[in-house]
């Protein structure tokens, strides 16, 4: 799929990050570009755009703006660094990424960092996404989790890495929450 398709692209308030929605019949598909790169797609859509008829160049649209959270929508860089509490309203943790399945087009994981000091020691867990609610009182996530529970639950660091194509995986991890698989 090249730049020619339907494109929208919306910063998401930080400048090095942005997130570029390609939309196409096919579906909609989602990837992250940095500032560096983001003058060769500016200046991609304004060549494109300049050497179209007039009736086809409202179907390009670029658009900045600083709104990544709305009453019901929230931006996945604004869901990183998130915190995540407990069932007793104690903070367990932070969200370090969501994973979202490429088919479905689903959030399945949460991936939820906790314990060490500054990175180190720090493990992650992948949390499915269904056990999470956003709490705006706590302005976070709540899971039915406390932090012993959570030390039980399959998880990695830096020293081992997750192995993502690994369906075992995904039913390790949903099987310990007591969650049904996505797919």
């Amino acid at each position: 799929m090249s730049l020619r398709s339907s494109l929208v692209w919306t910063a998401l308030g930080k400048l090095e990050s942005f997130s570029l929605l390609i939309v196409a019949a096919e579906g909609v598909q989602n990837a992250s570009v940095h500032s560096a790169a983001v003058q060769q797609v500016e200046l991609g859509i304004a060549a494109d755009v300049a050497h179209e008829p007039q009736h086809q160049r409202g179907m390009k649209m670029a658009t900045v703006t600083q709104n990544r959270e709305t009453a019901s929508l929230i931006g996945s860089d604004k869901v990183e660094g998130t915190a995540v509490y407990g069932a007793d309203e104690q903070r367990i943790g932070t969200i370090q990424r969501v994973m979202i399945d490429k088919i479905s087009g689903k959030v399945t994981y949460a991936v939820t960092s906790f314990g060490g000091f500054l990175g180190i020691g720090e493990d992650y867990y992948p949390l499915p996404w269904p056990t999470l609610k956003y709490d705006t009182r706590l302005g976070g996530y709540r899971t039915g989790l406390t932090a012993d529970r959570l030390r039980g639950a399959p998880k990695y660091n830096r020293a081992n890495d997750w192995d993502w194509n690994d369906r075992a995986r995904d039913r390790q991890v949903y099987d310990y929450y007591n969650e049904p698989l996505w797919y």
